[in-house]
């Protein structure tokens, strides 16, 4: 198949993409050619390499440290451009994109291997439900600060006697007037200790379950609220424990309706596990036979040089290949609104296990070499540290037992036990 001139290109003529097929109309032939020009033109180098560490993570916030000049410039020069959030209206700091438009960014963006400029829950999980819950108001204070990476957020969901049973939480906000007052306390809070900002549910009644549950946001710096780091086998953590003592919220910071929280919980959720189980795609990083390759070689043949681990990766590549398919389908049917409701439950589910297969892998790739722990030369023991941190996967945003049962009942609507 023949690569695309420029010629192709500026005669609007629908080219066809070495690995993405031939785009549907010259308008988005055009967009192609523009969005790769213009990619190519103000992607930094060192922002076009796969990342080394968390360092190298662009979070945003008030407090954000960037690990190099390059990586603030990539970020100020796609969120000017509204492509931190591609598909978000102009008015709230997005860049108006049809569907179609933001799938052509992403594949020109993994063509050049260029990093996220901005990793954030305000995107993948806040924006969406406010996009679709929240006030004008509150869109117009909240959302263009995300899209800028001006404010981290983090999620207050799990408690720890409410977790996979989300419904049983027992955080109360108890009306004072013009505010709430919110006592109680979160577990598995990812980032709390670094965020601005949290988005909370809690419990504004207890006449029923589900009907007593508000959706709030507060800052993370308002008086009575505390954070502590929670441990992990991996020797580092994401995680915290947030406990909140009388903290004040204003009433506007309500979205949506008073106890009709768990209704913007679920849409959220949705978002949530559709942005865990996106971690079966490598995105921009070296695929896995040329990681194994570089740790074990090649035979006479060109090929990796263990026969069993080869078959392996060959396996799980082709996995990865039809996932990745799977996920673009998934934004199609989302975007023409016929997804259905339980999809991210089984692209969650999928997800998770396909990061866990993939550092299993890469571990017997490496193999005893693997296991180093604190030298500078594996970086500090990224690897082992990563492989321990894949088992969360299946428990975080819902166990992948809830999530199988989900999908046993939503989609292939089996009878219960």
């Amino acid at each position: 198949m023949a690569t695309p001139t420029a010629a192709d290109a500026a005669a609007g003529n629908a080219v066809t993409h070495p690995a993405h097929g031939a785009d549907t109309t010259p308008e988005l032939a055009g967009f192609r050619a523009e969005t790769r020009a213009w990619l190519q033109a103000n992607c930094p180098p060192e922002m076009r390499t796969p990342m080394a560490s968390e360092d190298d993570v662009c979070w945003g916030g008030r407090n954000v440290r960037y690990s190099m000049p390059a990586q603030k410039l990539w970020l100020d020069r796609m969120a000017a451009r509204g492509w931190t959030v591609p598909t978000w209206p102009r008015a709230y700091g997005g860049g108006g994109l049809g569907n179609a438009q933001a799938k052509v960014l992403a594949q020109e963006m993994r063509a050049l291997n260029c990093r996220s400029p901005l990793n954030s829950f305000g995107i993948w999980m806040l924006g969406p439900a406010l996009l679709q819950f929240g006030t004008e108001a509150q869109k117009l204070e909240h959302l263009p600060p995300i899209a800028r990476g001006e404010i981290r957020w983090c999620q207050g969901y799990s408690e720890p006697n409410a977790g996979s049973d989300l419904a049983s939480l027992a955080t109360k906000a108890e009306d004072r007037g013009d505010h709430f007052s919110v006592n109680g306390q979160k577990i598995w809070t990812s980032y709390a200790d670094k965020a601005d900002w949290i988005f909370c549910l809690v419990r504004t009644s207890s006449d029923s379950k589900h009907n007593g549950i508000s959706f709030v946001l507060f800052d993370m710096a308002s008086p009575g609220v505390r954070t502590q780091p929670i441990a992990l086998i991996s020797g580092a953590s994401p995680f915290c424990e947030t406990f909140f003592d009388n903290v004040r919220v204003d009433k506007r910071n309500l979205v949506g309706e008073l106890n009709k929280g768990w209704e913007v919980a679920k849409v959220l959720l949705g978002h949530e596990r559709a942005m865990i189980g996106s971690i079966g795609d490598r995105a921009a990083a070296k695929p896995l036979g040329m990681q194994a390759a570089a740790a074990i070689g090649l035979d006479a043949q060109g090929r990796l040089a263990d026969p069993l681990l080869r078959a392996q990766i060959a396996e799980f590549e082709i996995d990865e290949a039809a996932f990745r398919l799977m996920m673009e389908r998934a934004g199609d049917l989302a975007a023409g609104k016929q997804a259905h409701p339980a999809l991210p439950s089984m692209l969650k589910y999928y997800g998770a296990e396909l990061n866990k297969r993939r550092w299993e892998l890469l571990m017997s790739a490496f193999g005893a070499d693997a296991l180093e722990w604190e030298s500078d030369r594996s970086r500090h023991g990224d690897r082992a540290r990563t492989w321990l941190r894949t088992k969360a996967n299946s428990i975080e945003g819902g166990t992948s037992e809830v999530q199988l049962n989900v999908v046993a009942k939503r989609i292939l609507e089996l009878p219960g036990a």
